[in-house]
């Protein structure tokens, strides 16, 4: 009679842990995809995020002001490098970053000609708390080109990241990034063009493979 509590009691404390075993086992690594406890995101996995539904990409001469060019289209894609166990921090190969559908409200400017982003790839982090980081790759600096249509006629104009990298933050919540007001500095080009610009984007929903991706 002992030996029969004995193993009822084992079986049922067994029934009892085991469901709360399985969920945190489903969550080991920093990107998941599908939801925050699902499978993990490949290594060498591609991830790309266009802008947020009804948002815009800006890149305005002051942090408070509403001067300089907007872009109703954007993405990115990159390239998952690692994805350790969280908490930690992913890195990925940011391979491609379009910007078009741009236009400025700048005085003298007739039209957007072109924004390239240079120097790709460029390595991007992405932390368990959710910062994300941009730094310059082996191909130089952060960096952009602008080419405006004038009154003057096109000037062309070269912007490096002021501070040598990005900042941004992801949210699960609708599985975006978010960039607000990161500065960039005219390294060369016409005056025509604001010697400084600020940067903001929101990218969602961030996905691989048509999941969603989630920061654990």
């Amino acid at each position: 009679m002992r030996t029969r509590t004995l193993l009822t009691l084992t079986a049922a404390l067994a029934a009892f842990t085991l469901p709360a075993i399985a969920p945190a086992s489903a969550a080991d690594n920093v990107l998941t995809t599908g939801s925050a406890a699902g499978d993990a995101v490949a290594e060498q996995a591609e991830v790309t995020a266009s802008l947020a539904s009804g948002t815009t990409a800006t890149l305005y001469s002051s942090a408070t002001g509403t001067t300089g060019i907007t872009c109703t289209t954007s993405q990115f894609t990159a390239t998952v490098d690692s994805n350790p166990t969280a908490p930690g921090t992913a890195s990925e190969s940011l391979t491609a970053h379009t910007f078009s559908n741009c236009t400025s409200n700048n005085v003298g400017v007739t039209g957007v000609t072109s924004v390239t982003v240079n120097n790709l790839a460029y390595t991007t982090t992405v932390a368990s708390d959710g910062t994300v980081t941009v730094s310059p790759g082996t191909s130089g600096a952060i960096q952009t080109t602008v080419v405006l249509r004038t009154l003057l006629g096109t000037v062309t104009c070269v912007y490096q990241a002021t501070n040598g990298t990005l900042a941004g933050t992801a949210a699960n919540t609708d599985n975006s990034i978010q960039f607000t007001n990161q500065q960039f500095t005219r390294s060369s080009g016409s005056s025509l063009c604001p010697s400084s610009g600020y940067w903001t984007a929101k990218y969602a929903p961030v996905t691989t493979g048509g999941s969603a991706v989630y920061v654990n």
